[in-house]
């Protein structure tokens, strides 16, 4: 084939195609234009529709069994009604006579906050406010002068407050720490479990807290 037979036919070709660009410039505005050379255009894929992110849920902190609230054989002449804490081993004792007690896991005073001796309770609070005490400022003064009650502040659901002392049973919204020494010496439970730990006593409820060093500690075993 000659040079002048292919200027020929490529020229026929452009003129086709420009007349087709033509033909589609008079239809109507809402029409899509069609492309002058469709066989030059890249391929290009449509992209997936977008796949909406699952909702982030709060990991739940599951507590060990030892420190899971538990009714075990616990030997002492307590009386019904009392409780003891178990320091070193991190346990709330709830005696129930008949050589049994409700045991909860704790969080105790971290190094050189851990006390002994023994209180009543004097107050109870549902979902208390917190003003922390000016020792605790004076070591923190960072810490707010006050907090109002609620699942933010550091007390939880509820608190039993001891003697005169600036020490309480209370709540954690943090049940991470159960287990740990990490307080100022207040003693503190899951929010679950103080609010069933008050449920079950009063104020006048005597609480015995053993020392770091006690032989008696862990005398609880669980009921099988």
């Amino acid at each position: 084939m000659s040079n002048s037979s292919i200027l020929s036919r490529f020229a026929a070709a452009a003129f086709g195609a420009l007349a087709i660009g033509a033909t589609a410039s008079s239809a109507p505005a809402t029409a899509a234009p069609l492309p002058l050379f469709p066989f030059f255009l890249p391929q290009i894929e449509a992209a997936p529709p977008p796949v909406a992110a699952a909702p982030e849920e709060g990991e739940r902190f599951e507590l060990p069994a030892r420190l899971r609230r538990q009714v075990v054989n616990y030997y002492t002449r307590e009386a019904p009604g009392t409780i003891i804490i178990d320091t070193p081993n991190t346990y709330l004792y709830l005696v129930l006579g008949n050589g049994q007690a409700m045991r909860y896991g704790i969080g105790i005073g971290r190094d050189g906050f851990t006390w002994s001796g023994t209180q009543t309770i004097t107050r109870k609070a549902e979902w208390p406010a917190w003003t922390p005490p000016p020792q605790m400022i004076a070591r923190q003064p960072y810490l707010p002068r006050h907090m109002t009650g609620g699942p933010g502040n550091p007390l939880g659901a509820r608190a039993m407050y001891l003697g005169g002392t600036i020490y309480r049973i209370h709540g954690t919204n943090d049940p991470s720490t159960i287990g740990t020494r990490v307080s100022s010496g207040c003693l503190r439970l899951t929010n679950e479990d103080v609010i069933d730990l008050y449920s079950r006593v009063s104020v006048g409820t005597k609480v015995i807290v053993l020392p770091m060093t006690d032989r008696r500690a862990d005398l609880g075993r669980t009921i099988r």
